[in-house]
């Protein structure tokens, strides 16, 4: 499709990056570890707790003070965990009718933003504390935005057309 020479130029998937973003855990820590959790069900992998970088005022942020979470998935888990996002939980979501064909980033990778984090079957409904969505990044090989697409829709993503 995209004529390449060599087997090493086929673009493949490098990381899937989930990024829980809470500026209410500067208010409630509570938030913020059960948004850990939640992650950790979800990806089966401990997350990291991001920290703010600069202090902005108008936020009631000061530098250092716990406002996220992330995990980065490589390797079988980030094959598992797109094959359960596809499957699983995109078809969950309310009038989903697929996922946007215009969240690349002009060098291949695919980023998704989830308003709701209960799409995902292992996170029991009785169990969440608070509603909170999250950002998902699709890092890949690909070099344009036309072959990060095909690889994704080879792999399963459901585009709306």
């Amino acid at each position: 499709e995209f004529s390449y020479t060599n087997r090493m130029q086929v673009p493949r998937l490098e990381c899937i990056v989930l990024n829980v973003g809470m500026g209410e855990a500067t208010q409630n820590v509570k938030l913020l570890d059960a948004a850990v959790k939640e992650l950790a069900t979800v990806t089966g992998q401990h997350p990291v707790v991001t920290r703010a970088r600069k202090a902005i005022a108008n936020f009631k942020l000061r530098k250092g003070i716990p406002i996220g979470t992330k995990v980065t998935l490589r390797g079988k888990r980030m094959y598992e965990f797109l094959d359960r996002l596809v499957t699983a939980a995109l078809p969950r979501i309310r009038d989903f009718k697929g996922v946007s064909p215009k969240s690349f980033d002009g060098r291949g990778n695919y980023t998704l933003g989830l308003k709701e984090q209960l799409i995902f079957p292992e996170i029991k409904y009785d169990a969440v504390e608070a509603i909170h969505g999250m950002d998902i990044t699709i890092v890949t090989t690909a070099n344009t935005n036309d072959e990060g697409k095909a690889l994704l829709k080879y792999l399963g993503m459901p585009f709306r057309t």
